[in-house]
């Protein structure tokens, strides 16, 4: 009976490497090595060895390009978290009973492709939209609000379409709270600010953490979202990627920069483990 665990349990991790190294770490590979080689206009690729891809990236107008992501990114990272975390906060708050039914309700959205249900809000925040025809209807306005193409509907777009992300971190942690600290808290005379800043944020911390990487970095990528909410005057660095990979047909520029944003995702992501491991030191303290 061992034996045949031992054999089903390497059957397993054999599988997942193989499904890893075919689907993950190949495609990643043959990029980095497409964007060290020339553009071709027959094959698209021609193997000769240049660095001229990455010496492109300097140009200004793709600095502009990504320092608008970067600018994008932050401003959608903050306003899921100031939404998300109430929303976290009374999610937590609720009795064990409904709390599966609103963690329902905020996953059911995720059975519609996320396209999908971004053509429907260009629908009701478009000049004849329901947003607009509500507004006019109720005597709120006098004309129609111009919401599409500008850089207020992406990041409305990008909220809309990441904020469970952030939310479902920002719940496990406040989920796990250790109510005996509140209550010494509340004991020892402190306050609720005092209790929040001190005991409640350093204690949600890594859920902070987790949600704003979750929704920055995805972010950056969404350039359908740039696309159908704000025109082309607001892109992103998915737009840069996907007009070189299939407009411009320079699969060689377009690998070097899908090459810098994950190496940048890679950063991000290490910046979250050493800040976690900070985090979770600080809340052993805490908890002593």
């Amino acid at each position: 009976m061992k034996l045949m665990r031992n054999r089903f349990q390497t059957l397993v991790v054999g599988v997942i490497t193989a499904w890893l190294v075919l689907f993950v770490l190949a495609p990643n590979l043959l990029i980095i090595a497409a964007s060290v080689l020339t553009r071709d206009d027959n094959h698209f690729i021609r193997a000769v060895f240049t660095l001229n891809n990455y010496h492109r990236l300097t140009d200004p107008l793709y600095i502009d390009v990504l320092l608008h992501s970067l600018n994008m990114a932050f401003i959608a990272t903050v306003a899921c978290l100031l939404l998300g975390y109430p929303f976290a906060w009374g999610l937590s708050s609720l009795p064990a009973r409904c709390r599966p039914i609103m963690l329902f309700l905020l996953i059911l959205p995720f059975w519609t492709n996320s396209l999908i249900r971004i053509y429907a809000l260009k629908i009701f925040l478009s000049v004849r939209g329901w947003l607009n025809s509500g507004l006019l209807w109720a005597g709120i306005i006098d004309h129609p609000l111009r919401i599409m193409y500008t850089p207020q509907a992406v990041i409305l777009g990008l909220v809309y379409i990441l904020l469970p992300f952030m939310v479902m971190p920002l719940y496990s942690s406040l989920e796990k709270l250790d109510k005996p600290c509140l209550e010494a808290a509340r004991d020892l005379g402190a306050g609720r600010l005092q209790t929040f800043m001190r005991i409640i944020l350093p204690l949600t911390m890594p859920g902070i953490i987790a949600g704003s990487l979750l929704v920055f970095i995805p972010a950056m990528g969404m350039f359908y979202v740039s696309d159908l909410m704000g025109g082309a005057k607001n892109l992103l660095i998915g737009n840069v990627i996907k007009t070189q990979f299939l407009t411009l047909r320079d699969w060689p520029f377009g690998a070097a920069t899908s090459v810098i944003m994950t190496m940048l995702m890679g950063l991000m992501l290490l910046l979250y483990w050493r800040s976690a491991r900070v985090m979770n030191k600080k809340i052993i303290g805490i908890g002593r």
